[in-house]
């Protein structure tokens, strides 16, 4: 009986160590072939606590219409189950106004956001993630299974994604080739925007690729330019 529990701690320290304690990670993104932007972020885990942080900057032919910065971050505790936000931000270095700030009451099971001056509260389903902290779930949950049912904060309300194993593939990217698991998002409204995701699977489940399609018809691509994981 000792020995099993001996061998499960042990079990339960290895899982523990092979999750990254920091992440660094920058990413190009295009439409139609184009470079539009490029994204930058940090995760660094201490503890039971993380932090991360992405800034996204317009790039190329976009730059010139529109040349602004959005950073965004993300900070809570990290259990069994992955990541548990407490605190969400977006700021805009353009247009403060629509700047956000959400903060997860667990306890309460709510989530609280301040939009253009106007407080809201919307019901925290269990193992809600951010727009930002869903992507690092992926490197922290503690198995991936062929349907992934994910609830996302988005602005004040909360939407329940789910998303389905293509299979495993081997893609490029400008850092190089990965073989990754390929992922996409059920979708059952002509008014959600498609989502695919490829989670390398020598990288800790790290998104290394992403595509979006809005109900509008514009596509964009996140592809990694560069990683380093610890």
């Amino acid at each position: 009986m000792k020995r099993a529990a001996a061998l499960l701690l042990l079990c339960a320290s290895l899982g523990a160590a092979a999750q990254p304690s920091e992440i660094e990670a920058e990413y190009r993104v295009t439409n139609s072939g184009i470079t539009i932007g490029s994204i930058k972020e940090t995760f660094v885990r201490k503890g039971d606590r993380y932090s991360i942080q992405s800034v996204t900057r317009s790039e190329g032919l976009l730059k010139a219409i529109l040349d602004d910065q959005i950073t965004v971050e993300s900070s809570g505790r990290i259990g069994a189950d992955g990541l548990q936000p407490l605190e969400y931000d977006e700021h805009r270095l353009k247009d403060a106004k629509r700047d956000l700030r959400s903060t997860f009451d667990w306890d309460k099971g709510v989530m609280r956001t301040v939009l253009r001056g106007e407080n809201s509260e919307t019901p925290l389903p269990p193992a809600t993630q951010d727009r930002i902290s869903v992507m690092y779930q992926f490197v922290n949950m503690r198995k991936l299974t062929e349907t992934l049912v994910l609830p996302i904060s988005e602005r004040r309300k909360i939407e329940i994604h789910t998303y389905r194993l293509v299979g495993d593939e081997k893609i490029d990217t400008p850092m190089g080739a990965f073989d990754a698991r390929h992922y996409q998002r059920v979708v059952d409204n002509a008014t959600d925007t498609r989502a695919e995701v490829w989670l390398a699977k020598d990288r800790f489940n790290f998104p290394v690729r992403a595509i979006f399609d809005d109900p509008k018809g514009f596509r964009l691509e996140q592809a990694v330019v560069s990683l380093n994981a610890h």
